[in-house]
């Protein structure tokens, strides 16, 4: 299975420091191995998952999409404005 990274998530990665973004590694690494641990979504968002993570007492959500043989992480943050970003990106075509 290929694993593919949106735009948004690549620099939202970039931008964190190192202990976070071994964080996020092991939170791909758990959706990864069991594409079915993020919550499915209904409405502007079916066919997405979300699989949500702590680091620092601080929740992040990953939404990602499991399409023929590939699996596209689109986008990684806090709950705050995270669907209303994410609809935006979308909206904006990729």
């Amino acid at each position: 299975m290929d694993i593919l990274y949106k735009p948004p998530f690549k620099k939202f990665v970039k931008k964190q420091s190192r202990a976070f973004q071994l964080a996020i590694e092991d939170a791909v690494e758990v959706v990864i191995n069991t594409p079915d641990t993020g919550e499915a979504k209904k409405g502007d968002l079916s066919g997405f998952r979300v699989h949500k993570f702590k680091f620092q007492r601080q929740e992040y959500l990953i939404a990602y999409k499991i399409e023929s043989n590939s699996m596209v992480f689109y986008m990684i943050g806090t709950h705050e404005n995270f669907y209303r970003d994410i609809k935006q990106y979308l909206r904006e075509g990729e």
